[in-house]
């Protein structure tokens, strides 16, 4: 096991890290840029490191700097968190080049995962199921033309790099198509440096549907269930559950045991998430996460399976913790992004937070490195904290959401605990009945 830990990352994450670390008895170095010196991570750590000023190229994107701080405090490894530079290959080779342990996959998992058109060909190759579409980038408006008939409109034109939404755009017709992929191209290549893209099948009412895996880099691998990430505003996640609503147990074993045996081929080691979109009763791959996701607490509620303990557990060395025969799945869980953001607008809303107070109770988590009087710098993404909560059904849990929400006191500041509130008491919601496109159109519909 580790000695020393470096978390490279801040926030509601880094102080998740810190907590796995300490019920190990591993030692923990925090790394900040000087608009986080009073972040509570940076509180709690062992040891501490500044590595620079507020803009994340500076600080926690400065491989350079991070680095030193591992030689600086004799850190043994690194957990990147999510975000970053958790997919970043580079970054795994540099930290094995200085003797330093990436606590997630190989570099060349990262790569291959992080490059849409070689992970959907690798994903094809290990057996899963993929979105018609074509089979590398499009250069060509008149090859695009010929692919998008021959799999028809409407079609989806995606970045080969990035995400986050940006770089996608959909042709309805053959008269869309040239200028949603000019578009799309110089969206990608402002924010990526990679104006490549490419074309699959756009689906009318998918749901965003994904398997947690987890693998120990010697050919083992099991999954951990999925997560109904559904509910976005512009392809970003804003509300998770566990298990979806629209899945029962066949569909779930079988989704599940095709990304575990195809992890297993791979030899994946540590923790991932296989994306899919879901519609009448097929899943098409979309990509594989290749690092901690933001919701994987709803996925340790229903299977009592801490993630960060079995990513550190196989990065050094000591392989999973349970197999699949082990895995049990209890009750429903849903989890809720607490932002700095106007409910309505979504314009951010940085500043001090004047009072607060977070729910609790029996089946409720909060995990959020905010504290009173701590003010939210305007640098870096908004979200400030996850409500989980955990119920033996889906009824239960929605009501328990409920209660959790009335109890959540956040001053000074906007946050999305109103947007929640309302939500629960919409019936496509209370009964399961939505799909990526429900949130847009429910904003739209109320603003």
């Amino acid at each position: 096991m580790f000695s020393k830990i470096l978390i490279a990352n801040r926030g509601e994450i880094a102080l998740r890290v810190l907590r796995a670390c300490k019920e190990l008895g591993i030692q923990t170095v925090a790394v900040h840029s000087t608009a986080d010196q009073n972040a509570m991570h940076v509180r709690l750590a062992d040891e501490s490191v500044c590595v620079g000023p507020p803009p994340s190229r500076d600080s926690y994107l400065n491989i350079h700097q991070i680095v030193a701080a591992c030689e600086i405090t004799g850190a043994d490894a690194v957990h990147p968190g999510y975000g970053f530079l958790s997919e970043n290959a580079k970054f795994a080779e540099i930290l094995e080049a200085h003797g330093l342990t990436f606590i997630g996959p190989t570099s060349e998992h990262i790569r291959i995962m992080g490059d849409k058109i070689t992970a959907k060909k690798t994903a094809e190759a290990l057996g899963i199921p993929v979105v018609p579409g074509s089979d590398g980038e499009v250069t060509d408006e008149v090859d695009a033309a010929r692919i998008a008939a021959e799999i028809g409109y409407p079609v989806l034109i995606k970045a080969t790099a990035g995400g986050g939404g940006r770089g996608m755009k959909v042709a309805r017709t053959a008269a869309e198509l040239s200028e949603a992929m000019s578009t799309a191209r110089t969206e990608a290549g402002a924010a990526f440096g990679n104006d490549s893209v490419y074309l699959e099948k756009y689906l009318g009412k998918p749901r965003h549907i994904e398997i947690q895996v987890l693998g120990d880099g010697e050919g083992n691998a099991i999954h951990l269930g999925e997560r109904d990430c559904s509910l976005q505003r512009r392809h970003q996640k804003v509300w998770e559950e566990a298990n979806s609503p629209a899945l029962n147990a066949d569909a779930r074993a079988r989704i599940g045991s095709i990304c575990a045996e195809a992890m297993a081929k791979l030899k994946y080691r540590g923790a991932g998430t296989v994306e899919f979109l879901y519609e009448n009763g097929e899943f098409y791959f979309i990509e594989m996460n290749t690092r901690l996701q933001v919701e994987h607490p709803i996925t340790e509620a229903i299977t009592g399976i801490d993630l960060v303990h079995e990513q550190i557990r196989v990065a050094s060395g000591g392989g999973l913790s349970v197999r699949q025969e082990d895995v049990r799945f209890s009750g429903h869980a849903i989890e809720c992004r607490i932002n700095a953001e106007d409910p309505r607008t979504f314009v951010p809303s940085p500043g001090q937070v004047t009072h607060y107070h977070t729910p609790g109770g029996l089946g409720v988590r909060v995990d959020s490195a905010v504290y009173q009087g701590y003010s939210i710098p305007p640098y870096y993404d908004s979200l400030i904290g996850k409500l989980i909560v955990h119920g033996r059904t889906r009824v239960e849990c929605m009501m328990r959401l409920k209660r959790a929400l009335d109890e959540f006191v956040v001053d000074g500041i906007k946050t999305t605990i109103p947007l929640f509130r309302e939500l629960l008491d919409n019936p496509d919601i209370a009964n399961g009945e939505y799909d990526i496109h429900w949130l847009e159109s429910f904003l739209r519909e109320n603003s």
